[in-house]
């Protein structure tokens, strides 16, 4: 199993497949490499390397304070340093996609392009509220069946999701236990979250005028409640040569298998690799 040491001596964990151009896809805020399971299957020939933010998944537990956007960019770089790579194309699901857009203001060159999954540079109140509910927080369920049962009553805005996927999603993200299923990254993440949402989270327009003469892919789930119609119209006006689809049925995240997603990647990954 692939890790690699950070500098400040943290054990990290990622994923590296396939060979020739290589494509980063970085996970959500309490996500792991799986987050980019159901894409796999789809992709072109290419080196898919998937990432565990310190934190989650496999990798080391390094407390709130580490939990950044700052921190989890570096991490990204020093990954490329291990595996010799001068530039990679990166795609970013909601809090991956903020770190891709930070890469892109502190490392430019190191980006062969940058795909968004539901995020832009205006997070609504609605998404963070929701994300708030959750994080740091085991489910009530005790079993997988349960806690798909939940996933699905908890997203109405999901429709036609395909049978059997929050079944996934509940053993994806939640590890069988004595006591109960537990989540399966550090708890103290909510409280890196609530301080950074105390913060008011900065203005994220810069990171993105950043992206200026990048291939851009952005992909929004139609019923998002993090990334508003407007922030997308918004986004297509700077960036008219961005590629761009709304996926049907979905809220906040889509799962990149879709007709839709697909279509906006493939076209993206031909611009930049």
């Amino acid at each position: 199993m692939p890790y690699f040491t950070a500098a400040d001596a943290a054990k990290l964990h990622y994923l590296d497949e396939g060979h020739g151009r290589a494509l980063i896809c970085l996970p959500g805020l309490t996500r792991n490499a799986s987050d980019f399971d159901y894409l796999a299957p789809h992709l072109p020939p290419l080196r898919l390397i998937r990432p565990d933010y310190r934190g989650r998944g496999k990798s080391d537990w390094t407390g709130a304070e580490t939990y950044t956007v700052m921190q989890e960019g570096a991490d990204v770089l020093a990954l490329m340093d291990h595996l010799g790579l001068d530039q990679v194309a990166v795609l970013g699901t909601s809090r991956g996609g903020i770190i891709g857009m930070y890469l892109a203001a502190v490392a430019k060159d190191r980006l062969r392009g940058l795909c968004l999954n539901d995020v832009g540079p205006v997070i609504e109140a609605e998404g963070l509220a929701r994300i708030s509910d959750y994080i740091g927080r085991n489910p009530s369920a005790r079993t997988h069946a349960e806690a798909a049962l939940a996933l699905e009553r908890a997203f109405p805005e999901f429709t036609e999701v395909p049978q059997g996927r929050w079944l996934q999603e509940a053993r994806r993200h939640f590890i069988k236990a004595d006591q109960g299923l537990q989540i399966n990254y550090d708890p103290a993440l909510r409280e890196a979250f609530l301080a950074a949402m105390t913060g008011g989270g900065g203005d994220l327009w810069p990171m993105f005028e950043a992206c200026a003469d990048l291939p851009l892919g952005l992909i929004r789930g139609a019923n998002s409640n993090l990334l508003s119609a407007a922030t997308m119209a918004e986004m297509q006006r700077l960036r008219p040569d961005m590629l761009c689809a709304e996926v049907p049925g979905r809220g906040h995240i889509p799962f990149l298998d879709e007709r839709e997603a697909l279509s906006v990647l493939h076209e993206w990954l031909g611009l930049c690799l």
